[in-house]
């Protein structure tokens, strides 16, 4: 079977041969528009296009792979899709991706980034298991480099995609105030945490916009853990003062917790109480009962547009390291949430 050419892929496209170049050389930013990049990157897929590496390499002098370095990311239940999305956006544009982990341990650390030194890889994916301000080891080129998941300490010395936590913790209120509910309380996630407060943050302002105002004893860092979010949920219900109908939960094992405490102290999820959980984690959010209206983190598409914003640098004067691009956190509804009894 004849393999497919730029020629093919441009006939298809209705474009140039010059622009399919662009797109799969990483010179599209500029010189094409959106569209026009992703109608070519469509004709490639339909057509099963890869650019010849070998000669690209031979002009280019690159080595047509990047290398993802990450700390738990690759065996992380929550960021495989972060992998999956990098691999494809590589591979849309002729790449193919080193994936290396050093497991927080500095050694390792530092034989993976020698190891992506002697494969000469054209640049690095530096990636998170979870959102934190980071030490980016020595050694990486701010040009060559784009974060995932995380920042930097030292602002503007690196470009990252990131999740816009602030946001996703207003949509998470949001589907609660659009239920109807009043009487909201937050149990957080730990104090100083970066993720935590952005999401509280997100929570604070959207219960302002909506003229409400935020109970001190019902606004609370509970921690991550299943156990953290049972212990703080049975204070918050098993009361004898009010209690809200509605909570929204810094994660997704937070708001597992409360499902069983609301079991154990007979309160109805969610007919007397809707709960919101933050992550939508795999094998749990939508197994959970009921299941579980929650907050998806992007990891599929910031593994992609780091990879993009990575390649786009690689054809002109490197990464812009002053940019951090924030992805939304869409809402993903299930069961979980009612609009209140009283």
């Amino acid at each position: 079977m004849k393999r497919p050419t730029s020629r093919d892929v441009a006939e298809l496209a209705q474009v140039s041969r010059s622009a399919v170049s662009f797109v799969f050389s990483g010179r599209a930013e500029g010189n094409l528009s959106a569209a026009t990049q992703e109608r070519i990157r469509e004709a490639a897929r339909q057509l099963g296009y890869r650019p010849d590496e070998v000669a690209r390499s031979l002009r280019g002098r690159r080595s047509g792979a990047i290398g993802m370095l990450s700390d738990e990311i690759a065996t992380s239940p929550f960021a495989g899709r972060m992998v999956i999305g990098a691999m494809e956006a590589a591979r849309e544009r002729g790449y193919q991706v080193l994936l290396l982990e050093s497991r927080l341990d500095p050694e390792a650390e530092a034989e993976a980034l020698a190891e992506l030194r002697a494969r000469r890889v054209d640049g690095v994916v530096y990636a998170a298991m979870s959102m934190r301000r980071t030490g980016v080891p020595e050694g990486l080129d701010p040009s060559a480099t784009v974060l995932a998941n995380c920042l930097a300490h030292e602002e503007g010395r690196y470009a990252a995609v990131v999740a816009d936590e602030h946001a996703g913790g207003r949509a998470a209120v949001e589907v609660l105030l659009a239920a109807g509910h009043r009487d909201i309380a937050l149990l957080g996630g730990e104090r100083g945490d970066i993720a935590a407060e952005a999401r509280a943050a997100g929570f604070r302002e959207g219960m302002a916009a909506a003229g409400l105002a935020v109970r001190p004893e019902w606004a609370v860092c509970a921690g991550w853990q299943i156990d953290q979010g049972h212990a703080e949920a049975m204070r918050l219900l098993g009361g004898a003062g009010d209690r809200p109908t509605g909570v929204l939960c810094a994660n997704d094992r937070v708001a597992a917790g409360v499902l069983l405490a609301a079991a154990r102290l007979g309160v109805d999820v969610p007919g007397e109480l809707s709960v919101v959980g933050y992550d939508d984690q795999d094998q749990m959010a939508g197994h959970l009962v009921p299941a579980l209206t929650t907050i998806a983190l992007p990891h599929h598409r910031m593994g992609a547009e780091a990879v993009r914003m990575l390649l786009d640098g690689a054809g002109g004067e490197g990464v812009d390291r002053t940019a951090v691009r924030y992805l939304d956190c869409p809402v993903v509804e299930r069961d979980s949430v009612r609009p209140p009894a009283r």
